[in-house]
């Protein structure tokens, strides 16, 4: 499809007022924004479980009938991360990489974490980063290509190596899920 975005945004614009139902999906969407919108100024609990149920009921509304297309991206989803488990990719290492030290600056600079999180954080990222710069050093000395991916499978070390430090990276996220959920259970018991 050669088409540009400015291309692009007309067939959307033409689909949304080509029939009736588009025009009244467009108008239900709006609408519900609206409500949510105002929702904010002044917060009101039945329109939040409304809300809620609209958006659970579509999900429900679209799962029942095309329960084939439903499960095939489930499916991919899953084979997904098990390829990223056993074949983990050095593009998405170093994107992992980033967001920590995106989280390392904000652990840092913040002052609504606790010191206990911050600790750690900086323990978690500590290791992070000394397996990072342990994948870089042996890429470098036995001069692998980052970009050549089958050698980069070939070596043992380095898959190992990328493969503890994203476990390490998804017990610090588990972490922090549970602990964003103590808190926030203790906020709302307290």
């Amino acid at each position: 499809m050669n088409l540009s975005l400015l291309g692009k945004i007309r067939l959307v614009f033409q689909y949304i007022f080509s029939s009736f139902l588009s025009i009244e999906t467009f108008i239900l969407s709006l609408l519900l924004l609206v409500i949510l919108l105002f929702n904010l100024k002044r917060p009101n609990y039945f329109v939040q479980v409304i809300a809620i149920g609209i958006y659970i009921g579509f999900l429900i509304g679209i799962t029942i009938p095309y329960y084939q297309y439903v499960q095939l991206c489930i499916d991919s989803f899953f084979k997904v991360i098990i390829q990223y488990i056993y074949f983990p990719s050095p593009i998405v290492y170093f994107f992992i990489i980033m967001f920590v030290t995106v989280c390392m600056l904000f652990s840092i600079f913040s002052k609504k974490i606790t010191s206990v999180k911050k600790c750690i954080n900086y323990l978690f990222f500590s290791l992070l980063y000394f397996f990072f710069m342990s994948f870089i050093s042996v890429a470098s000395c036995e001069g692998i290509d980052l970009s050549n991916f089958v050698i980069l499978y070939q070596n043992s070390l380095i898959l190992s190596i990328v493969q503890i430090s994203n476990f390490i990276f998804g017990i610090w996220i588990l972490f922090t899920l549970f602990y964003y959920l103590y808190l926030f259970y203790q906020k709302k018991f307290d």
